[in-house]
């Protein structure tokens, strides 16, 4: 019997993210996944290599997307809607492939499946990347089956994402000395990409400028700037400002601590545990800086009622079309 028959609809909820090495030997193999299969140097590689071994010798993000996925589904299913939810998990460079779970997806006869990508802010080169990994999967191993599928594009302003990150802000600026707290500068952060993406009308640099500003908003401190970090090692512009620029204009002006809060960024992961606390830390120390990080988001409850409500938003505008 059809969970429709039986009165509950079942819908399924993919949540994906990036991925990442479960171990040092993993990382040639994820380094030309990430890549594309194009060549890469033995200096990337090492330095890659290098930058794993120094958080661990491993990637955390698959293990904290599953807990990230337990949470949505328990918030999902929590209320009285009439409808089943079951969460799965597909990394777009790493085990388990977008790819490989869509026969758990097809197996486990959803009638809907709504995608999320973890991830609150839309670009085509990212997130769009993610819908079209799992449209070209659903394409290649159910080219018979209507699955309807709904994309979540952004979740960035969902208030309980504003609420977790604020409450991270203000737990982050209690790093510092109390006298001190006032001129701390609060550095908001995302990923950057290409500028190309701005030929495109790409809505990502409006997206994190929205909620960087409602986050400065909801938390009060009038000392914040944003920037960039993690861009690419490639010959092309990328988007800016870049936070190593932006260090040194504020150790130039006399700013003495900073907190930098990764707004782009939902959990532990490389660009973070390495770029922010290891990287920007010893670039601050060198200005004559103090540089904190604002805790990551993790599985926090909050976190996964944002991504939850964001998913019961897009099943209801589905109704209404």
């Amino acid at each position: 019997m059809s969970s429709r028959a039986s009165g509950a609809e079942k819908v399924g909820v993919l949540l994906m993210a990036y991925g990442g090495p479960d171990s040092l030997e993993d990382v040639p193999a994820y380094l030309n996944d990430v890549r594309g299969g194009r060549p890469y140097s033995d200096e990337l590689l090492a330095e890659l290599t290098e930058r794993y071994r120094a958080i661990g010798g491993r990637s955390p993000i698959l293990g904290i997307t599953q807990a990230q996925a337990k949470g949505v589904a328990r918030a999902l299913n929590s209320g009285n809607t009439g409808q089943q939810f079951q969460a799965f998990v597909g990394m777009r460079h790493w085990h388990p492939y977008i790819r490989e779970v869509v026969p758990d997806i097809l197996a486990g006869g959803v009638d809907r499946l709504v995608a999320v990508v973890m991830a609150p802010h839309y670009s085509r080169m990212s997130v769009g990347a993610y819908l079209q990994r799992l449209d070209e999967a659903l394409n290649e191993q159910a080219p018979r089956r209507e699955l309807p599928v709904l994309a979540v594009e952004s979740w960035k302003d969902q208030p309980a994402f504003i609420e977790a990150v604020k409450r991270r802000v203000i737990a982050g600026l209690e790093q510092f000395p109390e006298a001190e707290r006032d001129a701390v500068m609060i550095l908001y952060t995302a990923h950057s990409l290409p500028q190309r993406i701005l030929e495109w009308g790409d809505r990502y640099p409006e997206e994190l400028r929205e909620s960087a500003e409602s986050i400065a908003a909801a938390v009060g401190h009038p000392r914040w700037q944003f920037a960039f970090q993690s861009a690419g090692a490639t010959s092309e512009p990328w988007l800016g400002p870049p936070i190593e620029n932006v260090l040194e204009d504020l150790a130039s002006e006399g700013v003495k601590n900073v907190l930098v809060c990764p707004i782009g960024f939902v959990c532990d992961h490389v660009e973070v545990l390495y770029d922010v606390d290891i990287e920007h830390r010893g670039q601050a120390e060198a200005l004559g800086m103090r540089l904190e990080r604002t805790a990551s988001l993790n599985d926090d409850p909050l976190l996964c009622q944002a991504v939850a409500t964001a998913v019961r938003e897009r099943l209801t505008q589905s109704q209404l079309v």
